[in-house]
């Protein structure tokens, strides 16, 4: 089975958007096949606290690396609206362009 990755502008957006464009996106990607690679990093290693216990110092780009190291499990990434304008969802699309994945859009 094919994988899929989801790009996802977060800033600003509450939990309940974040998960609710998640759950629409997984529902498009799985109906064309996909099996969904997690890029929401939501466990206690992942929380503010820990990373910095840790010595991390650019959370957001510790976060970016996650994700594009699970970019690397995965045939395809799927950009939901507005992701031209987050850094790290831009960073993600030039990665999957450079390296030949499938990119879908949100319509």
């Amino acid at each position: 089975m094919k994988k899929a990755m989801l790009s996802q502008p977060m800033a600003g957006k509450t939990d309940e958007e974040i998960i609710a464009t998640r759950e629409q996106a997984i529902k498009i990607l799985e109906a064309k096949g996909y099996e969904i690679v997690n890029t929401l990093f939501t466990d206690e290693w992942y929380s503010n606290e820990k990373m910095k216990e840790r010595g991390v110092v650019q959370i957001p780009l510790c976060f970016l690396a996650k994700s594009l190291e699970n970019m690397s499990l995965c045939h395809a990434a799927y950009f939901c609206k507005g992701w031209e304008k987050a850094r790290g969802c831009r960073i993600e699309h030039d990665a999957a362009i450079a390296y030949g994945l499938d990119v879908i859009y949100e319509e």
